[in-house]
């Protein structure tokens, strides 16, 4: 294979994996430097080759680390041994205590901790007394690089050593890249199809890689089969020893503003706004929306036109109940508006940003909602704790002397304590 041949099979690989020329370059470069050092190399030498991206020339380098005593040790010999031959003096700072020892041979310390000595390698590293001697400008922590003969005919095994590296080398860079791609696709949403359930997880696949929809994030009811495409949340992206996991979610309350902003141009455009979302997946959200434009409607722009657009999120969703409310600067009209469907008579404004709801009776189950809901998505919707009373009610609370409004509390914390306890009652509920 001629370099111009070789120039278009990494090109081809380039595109087929998603990859840099220059990361395949450095890949065949390993691989390369692999096979020279399993050929003709040492034990212990590090072998480095740099190919010419235009001529496709490769040059092979050996490179030893200029170190001194506080970087390394050299051991006394044992019995029988040959000392190690210097023409100078090795001062006694060279052999350590144990506890001075890094067993893995590797000089570079965590960051904060002390460095640590390894034993001195003659095939990689070179001592800074030796480096005078023989009049070399370098300095500690630099690397002495020595050109190599330079070798084109490769063995056998050296030949497999260098495509298994390569093959590794190609895999390692393809998670990378998958990691840094799906890692600014975090609080985003993708598409994918159900691959396989194994347990109460479902993977997806949502592209270059699967991402997990583990049970805590997936919405309660829904049912899941292969093949089924779904819009999902990416969560996080988390690494492990068999490479990255992609966490997707169906509950996160954020996919269905991620969802609405695919449907309603005017949130992309800055129109409208959404201000606030609560939700309670699979059953029902409430979304306050504002308009940021003199005269665009923000509730009729997230509805569209016969519905269409609302439609098409809760089609999505498989049919969770969605409230599109106004959302007000004004407390009350806020706290009437985030009730909806009901219809409120009156918002009084309590101490400790609490609210009591006055609603007709006929409204009090709707405002309240089954089991609490409507309630405690607005309140939550609102972040504003609301007590719902009934008109026949608050005018009993009104004869037995009525309640303080917010600045009249302040002075009576013992109707404040009454107030909150019952809300809390009523949110329990």
């Amino acid at each position: 294979m001629d370099f111009q041949e070789f120039l278009s099979a990494i090109t081809q690989i380039s595109d087929e994996k998603g990859l840099s020329k220059e990361i395949i370059i450095e890949t065949v470069e390993h691989a390369l430097a692999s096979a020279y050092k399993k050929e003709y190399g040492k034990k212990g030498q590090i072998i480095k080759a740099k190919m010419n991206p235009k001529t496709g020339k490769v040059d092979f380098l050996r490179s030893r680390l200029v170190v001194d005593e506080t970087l390394v040790y050299i051991p006394f010999p044992l019995e029988g041994e040959e000392p190690e031959n210097f023409d100078f003096e090795i001062k006694s700072e060279y052999r350590p205590a144990e506890n001075e020892i890094n067993g893995d041979d590797n000089v570079n310390a965590i960051a904060g901790e002390t460095p640590k000595r390894v034993r001195y390698n003659a095939e990689r590293h070179i001592l800074i007394e030796e480096c005078k001697k023989e009049k070399i400008s370098l300095n500690v922590g630099e690397e002495q690089i020595i050109p190599l003969e330079q070798k084109d005919d490769f063995g056998r095994i050296a030949a497999q050593t260098a495509k298994q590296v390569v093959l590794q080398k190609i895999r390692e860079a393809e998670k990378d890249a998958v990691l840094a791609e799906y890692k600014s696709k975090e609080g985003e949403i993708v598409s994918g199809v159900v691959q396989r359930i194994e347990g109460s997880s479902v993977y997806f696949d949502i592209g270059k890689t699967s991402g997990v929809l583990m049970k805590e994030e997936q919405i309660k009811g829904e049912f899941y089969k292969e093949g089924q495409r779904l819009k999902l949340y990416v969560v996080k992206v988390e690494t492990t020893s068999k490479g990255p996991i992609i966490v997707l979610s169906r509950v996160y309350p954020k996919l269905i503003s991620k969802l609405f902003e695919l449907e309603v141009p005017e949130i992309g455009t800055g129109q409208i706004e959404i201000k606030s979302l609560a939700r309670e997946a699979g059953s029902r959200t409430k979304i306050a929306v504002e308009s940021l434009v003199e005269g665009v409607d923000p509730i009729g722009a997230m509805v569209g036109q016969r519905g269409v657009r609302v439609a098409a999120v809760i089609s999505e969703l498989g049919g969770e109940k969605i409230d599109i409310i106004e959302y007000s600067d004004d407390p009350v009209e806020y706290i009437k508006n985030a009730l909806s469907p009901a219809k409120v008579t009156d918002v009084k404004v309590l101490p400790k940003n609490t609210a009591m709801v006055v609603v007709p009776t006929d409204q009090l189950s709707l405002a309240i909602g089954k089991e609490g809901q409507n309630v405690r998505l607005s309140a939550r919707l609102t972040g504003w704790k609301i007590d719902v009373k009934s008109v026949e009610e608050y005018a009993q609370i009104e004869k037995n002397g009525g309640l303080k409004t917010e600045t009249e509390g302040e002075n009576n914390p013992e109707e404040e304590g009454e107030t909150d306890s019952k809300e809390d009652e009523e949110t329990e509920e």
